[in-house]
């Protein structure tokens, strides 16, 4: 059965990174749907991706013949990974690849793949050969007898590290231990949550609206999806062969930014979230931004008014201060907070009137913020340092859902 009829690329998916209960029709005009759909992640993979696609079609050969796909999704790697895999599309008819220039990150990558899959089962495997293929046909027996996730384990029976250095495993369960802390309900569901390498039934995450960090997707699936019965495989996790490892401290700062995230938005607070439909996640990344602003003002006011210092008049120096913490405050804001809007509008007139419109709204929050501190301490609680608190929140809210709502959207397509 062929499945790739012409070798043009995949379209990257845009949008809430969601996954659709039908498979979606395919742009090379094959309606058909396939059993299983594996996702292979890259970036700077040109040594190993035609090894990985090798192996992988003749496993999946020998145990459901062309009743699957392959789906590379490639983060424009400047080796030019996806120009090498699209190359095997006439060798290997299963194999599809999609070359992503407007987004990064492996979970990401991950999801879009899923998006553009075929597949009523959904997996997705490195592609470094870091994990063995043939534990592909184990996990696809699992899901054939009722499983909604099979997931390959380096925890049990079977399974194991290769040659990891004493540090590399500190850390593995560290993470996983953290993770335990925080996200007890999901974490402890799997022996390996830190694994990558599984498969889920498309049924089972459908609808979910899936917001991941970093690379650790199978943290997102259980916690949002509807995942019933879970079943584990041992494996043991190979040293790459070629390229280099993408592991450093970021992914463990991802990993601890994803539990907290999931963790808020998976419980009370979460539920809280949905009825209101608040953007949680980002209001706290805008706030800690704001306690950044907080820490520029006063060092600057320090310096620019003390008599030790340059000694300028209070008000001359709180002014200066106070603008360049807003500048701080959205030059942050523009890189972190609101990221995902700033990589489709990276023209120079798009950031200055972001930054005035920003500029604009965080000196009516200054008014708003003196108004609250009066009547608060005036009428409700006469305590200037709780009234400042509570001036100081309504001004942080006002500020965000102002700057959510004008500053930071989309409104210029190419």
């Amino acid at each position: 059965m062929n499945i790739n009829t012409t070798n043009e690329l995949l379209v990257s998916p845009s949008g809430p990174l969601q996954i659709s209960d039908l498979p979606p029709k395919s742009v090379n005009k094959t309606n058909h749907d396939v059993y299983f759909s594996l996702i292979i992640p890259t970036y700077k993979e040109r040594d190993n991706i035609e090894n990985v696609v090798k192996i992988l079609s003749q496993t999946l050969d020998e145990f459901i013949p062309g009743d699957y796909e392959l789906i590379v999704v490639d983060d424009d790697s400047p080796d030019m990974t996806w120009e090498v895999a699209q190359s095997l599309t006439e060798e290997y008819p299963q194999l599809r690849v999609m070359r992503r220039q407007e987004e990064r990150g492996l979970s990401s990558a991950v999801v879009r793949g899923w998006q553009a899959a075929r597949g009523r089962i959904l997996g997705v495997i490195d592609g470094d050969l870091q994990h063995p293929p043939e534990v592909l046909t184990e996990l696809l027996k699992k899901m054939s007898q009722g499983a909604d996730l099979a997931l390959a384990s380096r925890h049990v029976d079977g399974g194991g590290v290769s040659s990891w250095s004493v540090v590399r495993r500190v850390l593995s369960r560290g993470a996983q231990l953290l993770g335990l802390l925080i996200l007890p309900r999901v974490l402890g569901r799997v022996s390996d949550p830190m694994s990558g390498y599984f498969m889920v039934r498309r049924s089972s995450i459908a609808g979910a609206v899936l917001n991941p960090v970093g690379y650790k997707i199978l943290l997102e699936v259980i916690g949002r999806g509807n995942i019933g019965n879970i079943a584990e495989v041992g494996y043991v996790f190979c040293e790459r062969q070629q390229g280099e490892s993408k592991v450093t401290w970021k992914q463990y700062i991802d990993y601890i930014h994803h539990l907290v995230r999931l963790r808020l938005s998976t419980g009370r607070v979460g539920r809280v979230q949905q009825k209101i439909n608040f953007p949680l996640d980002r209001f706290l990344r805008f706030a800690l931004v704001g306690l950044s602003g907080v820490f520029v003002d006063m060092v600057l006011l320090y310096l620019l008014s003390d008599p030790s210092a340059l000694a300028l008049p209070l008000t001359r120096s709180k002014i200066i201060a106070g603008e360049i913490a807003i500048f701080n405050n959205f030059l942050w804001n523009d890189a972190w907070t609101f990221a995902d809007v700033t990589t489709r509008q990276q023209e120079w007139h798009q950031r200055l009137k972001r930054f005035v419109k920003f500029n604009v709204i965080c000196l009516a929050g200054l008014v708003l913020n003196v108004m609250v501190l009066n009547l608060v301490f005036n009428f409700l609680i006469p305590n200037r340092y709780v009234a400042n608190l509570i001036a100081i929140a309504v001004a942080t809210i006002w500020n965000f859902w102002v700057n959510l709502k004008l500053s930071w959207r989309v409104t210029d397509v190419k």
